[in-house]
């Protein structure tokens, strides 16, 4: 039980935290002191207390939008378990509920920008369903490479997998997948190269055009959302890259936090060294991941 307390308390309140790590590294990295690393719970609680300016020609799913998808995002982290420890739901299947619940953020989200009636939102939403559709089938392809090697369809013990079998032959697929898998976190997520969280060109925005009319407490849901989707995408990563185990509670959960704010450090790192990518040629990176994995999984059952 308090394990699951623990995974509960850090699915709510970790998530802001890791992306003041990227915003402070990518700070250092530009030789100045950048937000402080709590800046973005500041900013939410500051949001929350703030009025809201909806437009007049906005319908129910433009507030039910961030709400639909701060719930997403914490059912999603439920399903998945952090570290070496279990989820707290699980299921026969569940990865396909996985999937859903993503999507299901994403249909709203762009519904919400086309419910605005904004020809800059509706070409946000027309990208993001563009892009979704090539970085999907490579999150599919790297499950089905969990699924193969740990021999089932829930999610405990699929992320688990590499954990448990350590053979040499699992080495290439899982290398394949990783580096899949950090693309499709890189887009998901809307770091560079893919989008820009920072930027304010409606011409280069893919998300963040079309949050452009939310305002007050629904734009600290959003905020929190993307927080928490970029803490459960980084622990489905790092259930492949770093699969360890040393079977003390407190070890295990300090390994898992550490390994997050380093993969926090890692994205802040890219965005620093990499410009982003012209959007002609986001596509050609979203085939990219979906290659390897595809070719992780193939190496598998060859």
């Amino acid at each position: 039980m308090i394990h699951y307390l623990i995974h509960l308390a850090l699915l709510v309140l970790l998530p802001p935290l890791l992306l003041g790590v990227v915003n402070k590294t990518k700070a250092f990295f530009a030789g100045r002191q950048g937000p402080p690393l709590l800046q973005l719970y500041f900013d939410i609680f500051k949001l929350m207390r703030k009025g809201v300016v909806i437009s007049t020609t906005t319908t129910w799913v433009f507030l039910a939008a961030p709400v639909v998808g701060v719930v997403t995002a914490l059912l999603a982290g439920l399903l998945i378990p952090l570290g070496s420890f279990d989820a707290p739901l699980g299921f026969a299947g569940d990865l396909v509920l996985l999937a859903y619940l993503f999507g299901l953020s994403r249909f709203f989200t762009t519904l919400a920008a086309l419910d605005t009636g904004s020809a800059f939102e509706g070409m946000g939403a027309a990208r993001e369903a563009t892009f979704a559709c090539l970085t999907e089938p490579a999150i599919f392809f790297a499950l089905l490479v969990l699924a193969k090697i740990s021999g089932s369809f829930r999610l405990n013990e699929m992320l688990h997998g590499p954990l448990e079998v350590s053979l040499p032959s699992l080495a290439a697929p899982l290398v394949l997948v990783a580096a899949g898998l950090f693309v499709v976190f890189l887009a998901e997520t809307c770091r560079i190269p893919v989008d820009d969280p920072n930027t304010h060109l409606e011409l280069t925005m893919i998300h963040e055009v079309m949050v452009l009319d939310h305002s007050g407490p629904l734009l600290g849901l959003i905020l929190y959302g993307a927080a928490v989707k970029f803490f459960v995408l980084g622990t489905i990563l790092l259930h492949v890259v770093v699969p360890v185990r040393i079977g003390v509670p407190g070890w295990d959960w300090a390994i898992f936090v550490g390994s997050l704010l380093g993969l926090s450090v890692l994205v802040g790192v890219v965005e620093s060294v990499m410009a982003r990518l012209q959007m002609r040629h986001v596509p050609h990176l979203l085939i990219a991941a979906i290659l390897f994995c595809g070719f992780g999984f193939v190496l598998l059952v060859r």
